[in-house]
C-alpha cells in the first residue's frame, strides 16, 4: 500500500488518452448543467465514466493506496465554467453514499442527496478511503483550481474553529494539473477552490474508493 503521509499525491498523466477518449466523447455530446456545480451519480448517469471507474487500470491503481480490496463509493463530475462558477470554503468530504439507511454506532448524520443515501462514517472508514480527481481539463488557480492544505488529515474530523485557525496559519498548496493528471488524497484532507477569475470550462471526474467492508445487505451505493 502506497502512503498518502501528505494526505495528497498529483500524479501527471493518470490515464492515458485512450482510456478516457469515450468519456470526452459521451460529455462534449451533451449540454452540462449550467445552473449545477456538479452532477452526482455520474457512473449511473454516464456509461463511459463507469466503465473507466469500475475498470481493473483505476481499481488496481486505487488498491495502491488502500488496504484492500476497493470498491467504488461515489463518481460525481464538477464543471466549473463561466455561466457556473463557484468557490467551496475549506472543508472535508466526510461523508459516504450506500445504498439503504442503517443503524450502527458512530454513523450518522444521515441526508438524501440525489435520491442516495449519505451519511457520515467513522473516522475508520474515512482513513481506509482514496479519492481520484482526475482532470478532463488544464486547471489552475485562474479557472479554479483545488486548494489543499497538507498533513491536516491526521487530525482526524476537524471542527470548524479548528478549521479556521489552520487555514490562518498554514500555508495551502494550490494543485496546479493538466489535463489527464489526477489529484489523488484523503477524502478527509482540508481542501478548497476559489472562484475563477479567467473562467474556462473546468471539467474534473471525482472518484471515491474505499476497502471498508460495511454490515450485511448494505452496499456502496
Amino acid at each position: 500500500m502506497s502512503a498518502l503521509d501528505q494526505g495528497y499525491v498529483l500524479i501527471d498523466e493518470f490515464v492515458l488518452p485512450k482510456q478516457v477518449r469515450s468519456v470526452y466523447e459521451e460529455i462534449n455530446a451533451i449540454d452540462l448543467p449550467a445552473n449545477a456545480a456538479g452532477i452526482r451519480n455520474a457512473d449511473k448517469k454516464f456509461g463511459s465514466i463507469r466503465e473507466l471507474a469500475l475498470s481493473q487500470i483505476l481499481i488496481g491503481k486505487a488498491q495502491e493506496f488502500l488496504p484492500g480490496k476497493p470498491s467504488l463509493v461515489r463518481a460525481i463530475l464538477f464543471n466549473k465554467t463561466t455561466e457556473n462558477n463557484w468557490l467551496v470554503t475549506w472543508h472535508q468530504d466526510k461523508t459516504v453514499a450506500v445504498t439503504d439507511r442503517f443503524e450502527e454506532e458512530e454513523w450518522g448524520p444521515w441526508s438524501i442527496k440525489d435520491g442516495v443515501h449519505h451519511v457520515q462514517p467513522p473516522i475508520a472508514v474515512l482513513e481506509q478511503m482514496v479519492t481520484f480527481r482526475i482532470h478532463l481539463d488544464d486547471t489552475d488557480e485562474n479557472n479554479g483550481c483545488l486548494k489543499v492544505l497538507p498533513v491536516s488529515h491526521s487530525n482526524g474530523v476537524i471542527s470548524q474553529s479548528d478549521i479556521n485557525k489552520m487555514v490562518q496559519s498554514e500555508e495551502p498548496v494550490i494543485c496546479v494539473a493538466k489535463a489527464r493528471s489526477a489529484l489523488v488524497m484523503r477524502p478527509h484532507i482540508l481542501h478548497a477552490s476559489s472562484k475563477a477569475t479567467e473562467p474556462s470550462q473546468r471539467r474534473v471526474l471525482h472518484l471515491e474508493y474505499s476497502s471498508f467492508t460495511l454490515p450485511n445487505g448494505i452496499h456502496w451505493a
